[in-house]
């Protein structure tokens, strides 16, 4: 294989890795994002929605959809992580984070995201998977995609393949959103 060179964000500063350490890394925080959208949904808390935010290669917080919960239409998983790890790091300023969400973000916690400055977004299944299954219910048609718009706004958005999306998608399969 190619020895590609990518962004990682250590320590606060970017620095360039190997594409495999990269994928490995990225593997095992969007499988912990996953298992927060099973937990969610398994409790009871929300929809089956997970994110986690990493700093440092370190977990801060790894949060679920709490829209039922809390009785909280904004309560997403991304939402609930970003305000978690603000709490956690005593900041609002996450520039120096990533986040690992199961799914794509929805255009309001996308816009969450980029207010919080998180520096790297990887997410596993698309939107769409989940509206097949009933979820983004509140989208008549397409759900539009605000993420062409947000890579223009320097926050680096990749978008998981091969068996991490698979994985993502099957939640929504698993759990009838």
């Amino acid at each position: 294989m190619e020895d590609t060179k990518v962004v990682v964000i250590k320590d606060g500063k970017i620095n360039s890795g190997n594409q495999e350490v990269v994928q490995e890394r990225d593997h095992k925080f969007l499988t912990l994002a996953v298992k927060e959208a099973y937990k969610g949904v398994e409790i009871g808390d929300g929809y089956p929605f997970g994110a986690v935010v990493v700093h440092n290669d370190e977990i801060v917080v790894s949060c679920h959809n709490m829209v039922r919960n809390h009785i909280d239409p904004t309560a997403h998983a991304e939402v609930t992580a970003i305000r978690e790890a603000c709490k956690k790091l005593n900041r609002f300023d996450l520039a120096d984070c990533e986040m690992y969400a199961s799914c794509e973000p929805c255009p309001m916690c996308l816009g969450a995201i980029h207010l919080s400055q998180v520096k790297r977004l990887v997410y596993g299944a698309k939107a769409e998977a989940a509206i097949v299954v009933g979820g983004f219910t509140y989208y008549k048609g397409d759900v539009p995609s605000g993420i062409a718009l947000y890579q223009k706004a320097n926050l680096k958005i990749e978008e998981a393949r091969g068996a991490d999306a698979i994985t993502a998608e099957q939640v929504f399969e698993k759990t009838n959103a």
